[in-house]
C-alpha cells in the first residue's frame, strides 16, 4: 500500500465528530488504524501520520490537537527520544511521552523494581518486584500506545554505550539519581549535538533545565564531578514522597514536547526553574558560569 493509497483509505475510514468546543472534524478510531496497520503491514504511527497528513485526527491524539496541532502532532511521531533512567522521574516521563505520541523511545536502566520503589515509581507495582525496569517500561508503552517503536536496554549507562543507544535520538532526558551518570550523559548529548533536560528531585523540590549541546551547565549545579561529596545526591537525605517525580517528570515531558513540536517557550538556556511543593513557590536561577 502506497502512501497515496493510505491516505485514501484512511479518508474512507474517517468518521466525523465534533470536538469539546462543538466543532466538527475527521477522526479515525483505534480499531480503523489497527485494520489499516494490519491490511498494509505497516506500524500503526505509519497511518496514523498518514491520517494527519489528510487532516484526520487519530482520536487518541483528539485532545492534543488544541495545544500542538496537526504539525506538532506529526513532528512528535517522527520524533525519538532517549530517557535514562525508568525509576521515578522516568516512569511518568515514558508514561507522558507514550500518550503524547512520540514515536520512538529509548530508554536505558540496569535496576530491578524494589519495595522501597513503591511509593512513587510509576512502573513499580507488587507484581514487578524484582523484574527489570526496562522490561515493564517496555510493557507499558506497548499496553499504552502500539503503534510507537521502543528500545530498551537493561544496562548501566556510560559514555561508550549511551553514544551508541542515543545516536538516532533527537534529545535526552535526564532521569538519573545520581551525579558521575549525569555529568557522562551531558558529555555524551555534546558529542550527539542534542539537548538534554535535566531534572533532580529531593524531598518537596524539583529542579529542571534545558541543557543546549557544547553548552554544559552541570559543573556551574553542582561543581566538579571530583568535588568531596559529589557524587551523593541532596535526595539520599530527603527522599520522595510519591507527588514529587510526577510532578518534575511533567515538566520534563513538557519540555521535551515543546522542542519536538517546535512551539514556544522552551526554557532559557543558563536557567534553571526550582519548584518548592511545600511552599507553592517557583523561581529561575542562572546557572551560567
Amino acid at each position: 500500500m502506497n502512501n497515496q493509497n493510505l491516505k485514501d483509505a484512511v479518508l474512507k475510514k474517517a468518521t466525523e465528530k465534533l470536538n469539546p468546543a462543538g466543532e466538527k472534524y475527521l477522526s479515525l478510531s483505534l480499531a480503523a488504524t489497527a485494520e489499516l496497520a494490519r491490511l498494509g503491514n505497516i506500524a500503526g504511527r505509519i497511518v496514523e501520520l498518514a491520517a494527519l497528513e489528510v487532516k484526520v485526527v487519530p482520536e487518541r491524539y483528539q485532545r492534543n490537537m488544541g495545544s500542538i496541532g496537526f504539525e506538532g502532532q506529526k513532528k512528535l511521531l517522527t520524533a525519538s527520544v532517549g530517557i535514562v533512567g525508568a525509576g521515578g522521574l522516568g516512569g511518568f516521563v515514558l508514561e507522558l511521552l507514550a500518550r503524547m505520541g512520540v514515536g520512538k523511545l529509548v530508554v536505558i536502566d540496569g535496576d530491578v523494581f524494589s519495595e522501597s520503589n513503591l511509593n512513587r515509581q510509576l512502573l513499580a507495582t507488587e507484581t514487578a518486584m524484582g523484574k527489570a525496569k526496562t522490561s515493564q517500561a517496555a510493557k507499558r508503552i506497548s499496553d499504552l500506545n502500539s503503534s510507537l517503536d521502543v528500545d530498551a536496554y537493561h544496562c548501566l549507562g556510560d559514555r561508550n554505550n549511551m553514544k551508541t543507544i542515543f545516536s538516532d535520538c533527537n534529545l535526552v532526558i535526564d532521569c538519573l539519581d545520581n551525579l558521575p551518570s549525569r555529568f557522562d550523559l551531558e558529555a555524551v548529548c555534546g558529542q550527539l549535538n542534542i539537548p538534554m533536560i535535566h531534572g533532580a528531585i529531593a524531598g518537596f523540590i524539583g529542579q529542571l533545565a534545558v541543557i543546549r549541546p557544547k553548552q554544559p551547565v552541570l559543573s556551574n549545579i553542582y561543581g566538579s564531578i571530583n568535588d568531596s561529596g559529589a557524587k551523593q545526591g541532596i535526595e539520599v537525605q530527603l527522599g520522595n514522597p510519591a507527588y514529587t517525580p510526577a510532578m518534575l517528570g511533567s515538566y520534563q515531558a513538557a519540555e521535551a514536547v515543546k522542542i519536538l513540536a517546535g512551539l514556544e517557550g522552551v526554557l532559557p538556556s543558563g536557567k534553571m526553574l526550582i519548584i518548592d511543593m511545600q511552599s507553592c513557590s517557583s523561581y529561575l536561577v542562572d546557572i551560567n558560569g
